[in-house]
């Protein structure tokens, strides 16, 4: 798998029928609407030439441009002269994340929150580890390269769509965690309900909803073993978008590994170390402002 890991962009091919429809080809919704789909960092390089060795620009105008506007014209639908309508997604999501009946609304809204953490969390040109944040990985997860592995191998390892995130434990200085979210599932302690943290197909009514013996990293982790990620206040400072169609346009049926590869690569870490310093361990009014930060993102 190696050397096709350096291939150029150039080379990256669509392998998927979907590449031949038009580009932005969604419907055209005619309706007031207040969400709105928003700008990425490197917008125009994106939507121009793609993101370099990791999208094409047809995955990622599938997966971005098309996919979002579908996501926010259905969240417009939804909430149009309601008292929703002016609402974030993070705002909507937390808010329905124990609404059964308003399972539409949280779901648009939280795949749209979602969705905007991955991309936002992408650059055009490879960017650095800050030294800072590097020692602190290095003090947590014994190493870079051990996250990456570790992470990596939770992300291919997933079934079925979804997003694999780390983040931040807002209780304890020098813990990070490691987890998934299946479907339109929330990383937030808020929306806990709805976190959807395991495929269930390999869980026996037995065991306990979620791993706990893995994605705890750091000095107390061994204190953490007898609790599921869900189970502590944890902030999302990065995460990876597994569903198919973010990635099998350009690499094929069974190219999610490279993918994962590429994606670790075109990470920015100076969007991921900002979102790393916006959590606060302190506890209080201040504490609670930190934890939302990432819910108004949109």
């Amino acid at each position: 798998m190696l050397p096709r890991l350096f291939r150029p962009q150039s080379t990256l091919r669509a392998v998927s029928p979907l590449t031949q429809k038009p580009i932005s080809a969604l419907p055209r919704f005619q309706f007031r609407g207040l969400h709105h789909v928003p700008k990425l960092t490197h917008d125009a390089q994106f939507k121009a030439s793609g993101v370099p060795q990791l999208l094409s620009p047809e995955a990622f105008d599938f997966a971005w441009t098309q996919y979002q506007s579908l996501l926010i014209n259905k969240l417009n639908l939804l909430t149009q002269d309601t008292v929703d309508a002016d609402a974030k997604p993070g705002e909507l999501l937390v808010k329905y994340s124990r609404r059964p009946e308003m399972a539409s609304v949280f779901n648009y809204a939280s795949m749209a929150h979602n969705n905007h953490f991955f991309f936002n969390c992408l650059s055009a040109n490879p960017t650095e580890i800050p030294d800072k944040f590097a020692k602190d990985i290095v003090d947590t997860c014994s190493s870079v390269e051990s996250l990456k592995l570790d992470f990596l191998a939770t992300a291919n390892a997933m079934f079925g769509p979804g997003f694999v995130w780390l983040a931040k434990n807002l209780e304890r200085e020098g813990l990070m965690h490691i987890f998934c979210t299946y479907n339109a599932g929330s990383p937030y302690p808020a929306a806990h309900s709805r976190r959807q943290p395991v495929d269930m197909a390999t869980h026996t009514l037995e065991t306990q909803l979620g791993n706990q013996f893995a994605g705890a990293m750091g000095a107390h982790s061994a204190n953490q073993k007898s609790m599921a990620p869900g189970a502590v206040d944890v902030q999302p400072i990065l995460c990876v978008n597994t569903w198919e169609h973010v990635w099998m346009m350009d690499y094929g049926i069974d190219g999610k590994a490279e993918y994962l590869e590429r994606w670790w690569d075109s990470i920015n870490w100076d969007v991921v170390f900002d979102n790393y310093n916006a959590v606060s361990s302190v506890k209080g009014a201040r504490h609670a402002a930190n934890r939302n930060r990432s819910l108004s993102m949109l």
